[in-house]
């Protein structure tokens, strides 16, 4: 089925981190693609020289990872990439540290910035009227003194849809799962609704209007109030 096959391991510690290696190597150097299925247990562990201990342990880790899957009574199978663990190892690592909530942020900050040239090229008359809904339920809630996290996450989902990029806006929930998690530590409230509603307004006005220069200066200053929002946190 496959043309390369793995070698037998010489080193004894750690050996399921071994076994994870020459897994990963065996996908990558056969071009395996997602939704393949792997040889039997059986054959792997005897291509690796190793027990099926040894074998279900490194693949149990690999699973845990998002690189394999076990389906019971069929077979090991090659997952498509996703950012889940990701997530979930983001999710853990970001208690104790403001500091990394500003660096995230700094990311999306950079990314978003440097992407939205292509949207105003690609962007539609269907996404922008998306755009201008989630910015009036945003003013709705705002209105009402309502948080409004949801939409925000949603208007900068929509804002790069049309890209096609489905890597960068996964990335976008990246950086959301960071905020929240941040907020279950930190305060991290938004202290004036109504200006972030007008910031994302903004935002669409300069969108429509076709200004290359006026959307990324809205898009760049719009992070100003968050960014206030973490600096008031670190004097804390």
């Amino acid at each position: 089925m496959v043309g390369k096959v793995m070698q037998p391991l010489t080193r004894a510690p750690l050996l399921h981190v071994s076994v994870q290696e020459s897994l990963r190597n065996y996908i990558v150097d056969n071009a395996i693609q997602a939704g393949t299925m792997l040889p039997a247990e059986g054959e792997l562990a005897v291509q690796l020289g190793v027990s099926r201990n040894s074998l279900r342990e490194g693949i149990k880790a690999l699973e845990s990872l998002g690189v394999l899957e076990t389906r019971r009574g069929i077979g090991i199978f090659v997952k498509a990439f996703s950012f889940a663990p990701l997530l979930d190892n983001l999710a853990y690592g970001l208690g104790d540290a403001l500091r990394h909530m500003e660096e995230v942020l700094e990311i999306r900050r950079t990314l978003e910035v440097g992407l939205i040239g292509k949207t105003l090229e690609m962007i539609g008359p269907e996404d922008l009227a998306e755009l201008r809904a989630t910015t009036d339920r945003m003013r709705a809630h705002a209105e009402r003194g309502e948080p409004f996290a949801e939409d925000d996450q949603l208007f900068h989902r929509l804002l790069f849809r049309c890209q096609g990029n489905e890597t960068f806006v996964r990335l976008i929930d990246v950086f959301w799962l960071a905020f929240y998690k941040a907020s279950r530590f930190f305060d991290l409230e938004n202290i004036d609704p109504m200006a972030t509603w007008r910031d994302h307004e903004a935002i669409v006005d300069a969108l429509e209007s076709k200004n290359l220069k006026e959307v990324r200066m809205r898009l760049d200053r719009h992070y100003e109030g968050i960014s206030q929002v973490i600096a008031n946190n670190k004097k804390e």
